[in-house]
């Protein structure tokens, strides 16, 4: 019983550890990466199959992908929830069930409209309960090497891309699309296992200790203890023969021994305080919605995601209508794998180094996004396609790698509110999530180019970019100056009047003043 309560208590260290315990949350992340958003960008695999069974279209299928991403994105907010009302642990394990719920069942399902439910909105229900909360404790385990060691941890969706796709591919092969399936889903009920690694952690500061020959308090006490043996009298009686002016200094100097240990004189106004402090937290925190870096953060996010999907989704049929064979065009989405794993990892050494403004960086590569993204439609042979899938490949992973965790610096959110913040960030992402394809789908019909998907997310990653720029203006109060300065003086006066009335110094002097008037300077009779 001992060794079990060990196991579910939460690590409590002084100060954020940078690793020990976070070690093995890492680890669960990246699991939780390979069989969630890997498994997403792998199920394509699936779709000549379930075109054939079903005698749906392609468009029909495809709606079975946006549905999940939209529903994974859409219940953020309900993750957040979940998880400060019962902790990290159990909804990752609840969000594990679903999903290898969701899976299995589909390779039961009987048209493309089940489909819909039980791998839309189940096992996308699943998805969103298992991602946020893992990125979330593992941002908290980490301080210095946070980017870093978040960079290398989500190479699993890269992996699963690399590795799992081929091998699920030849199994489908050998035993068809349905058991494929059902193996799929066992081996998401893993991530059970992975929930159960995430450890809570509490951070106490260890309390600072004074020396006690250099506390003012004892001094004072010191002394006038022993002055106080002849008289019999203490300090605090009203027959004492200490001035009004040493009384005020040793209650300056408790009063300091207070706050230099980190105590405060209760009060009942404090207390009150307090408790309706308490009583006033919150579950799910919409209240970062009245911070303009956040909302400038959050439209980044909306414009970008544009761009997250097309080039996926679109790319090998790109490159078979500039005249590559498919065989050869199949490489487009290895190459973007391999890219994406480099630049996920080079932009956590990145974000690693110090000095550096991390928002800075994410700007410039989502700037480097666009140009990238508008030159797919130029280019019309293998090697031009293979090196524009490599740029947008790396550029990727730099930009989805460290989108997420950025929520945690203080040039947008910080990390006290990530919680909270990256539910609804989550959220507002998630029409993008399931408008994209669509809308790349609808250019693609109407031109008959490939190539208009690719200028769709052009320019929603430019206007993404926009925005990003906007949000340290917007934290520092660029953005709002004059209100700014108004607000700083109006305060500058509060201060001013307040200090004017109620000053310390007053007090001492008055104490001087009586300590020397002639009453006081008469000897006592004898």
């Amino acid at each position: 019983m001992s060794g079990l309560k060990g196991c579910m208590s939460p690590n409590v260290y002084s100060e954020v550890p940078d690793g020990g315990w976070g070690w093995m949350v890492a680890a669960a992340f990246f699991l939780v990466e390979v069989f969630t958003y890997g498994i997403i960008k792998t199920f394509g695999i699936f779709l000549h199959d379930l075109m054939t069974d079903f005698n749906e279209t392609n468009s029909r299928v495809s709606w079975v992908v946006s549905i999940c991403v939209f529903v994974m994105a859409f219940t953020a907010p309900l993750s957040t929830l979940l998880s400060n009302r019962f902790g990290h642990r159990p909804v990752v394990m609840l969000g594990g069930f679903l999903i290898s719920l969701g899976t299995i069942t589909t390779a039961l399902t009987q048209s493309i409209v089940e489909m819909y439910i039980t791998m839309g909105i189940v096992a996308g229900l699943g998805y969103c309960l298992t991602f946020l909360p893992t990125v979330t404790i593992l941002s908290q385990y980490f301080s210095k090497r946070r980017s870093l060691v978040t960079s290398i941890a989500s190479t699993g969706e890269c992996f699963s891309l690399l590795a799992l796709a081929p091998a699920m591919n030849a199994l489908k092969e050998q035993i068809g699309w349905r058991y494929c399936l059902m193996v799929i889903g066992v081996l998401q009920a893993s991530i059970i296992v992975c929930g159960a690694l995430l450890k809570p952690i509490v951070i106490k500061p260890k309390p600072a200790t004074q020396e006690a020959s250099t506390s003012p308090l004892k001094v004072l006490d010191s002394k006038y203890d022993v002055e106080n043996e002849f008289t019999c009298t203490s300090i605090d009686s009203v027959d004492s023969v200490a001035s009004p002016t040493i009384l005020l200094q040793v209650n300056l100097a408790r009063e300091q021994e207070k706050k230099e240990e980190g105590e405060s004189p209760e009060t009942p106004l404090k207390q009150k305080q307090e408790d309706s402090s308490v009583s006033r937290t919150k579950l799910l925190d919409f209240s970062v919605l009245r911070d303009a870096s956040f909302n400038c953060y959050a439209l980044f996010g909306l414009f970008a995601t544009l761009g997250f999907f097309a080039p996926q989704l679109y790319i090998i049929q790109l490159s078979v209508s500039r005249g590559v064979s498919r065989d050869s065009a199949t490489y487009m989405l290895s190459a973007m794998a391999v890219a994406e794993i480099v630049g996920r990892l080079s932009m956590g050494w990145v974000l690693n180094r110090k000095p550096i403004r991390k928002i800075y960086i994410l700007l410039i590569c989502t700037v480097l996004l666009c140009p990238v993204l508008v030159v797919f439609t130029f280019v019309s042979e293998f090697w031009g396609l293979m090196s524009c899938s490599c740029l947008y490949g790396f550029l990727l992973g730099t930009v989805a790698s460290s989108h997420i965790p950025m929520l945690a610096e203080d040039d947008v959110i910080g990390i006290q509110r990530m919680s909270s913040a990256v539910g609804v960030y989550v959220c507002i992402q998630s029409f993008a999530g399931l408008a994209g394809p669509p809308l790349g789908g609808f250019l693609v019909d109407q031109t008959n180019n490939y190539g208009s998907a690719f200028y769709s997310c052009a320019a929603g990653m430019g206007v993404g970019a926009l925005f990003l720029g906007l949000v340290r203006p917007a934290k520092t109060g660029l953005c709002f100056g004059k209100r700014r300065r108004n607000d700083q003086q109006r305060a500058d006066r509060d201060a001013s009047s307040q200090g004017s009335d109620d000053s310390p110094a007053d007090f001492v002097e008055m104490d001087m003043e009586t300590d020397n008037s002639p009453a006081k300077s008469k000897p006592w009779p004898v």
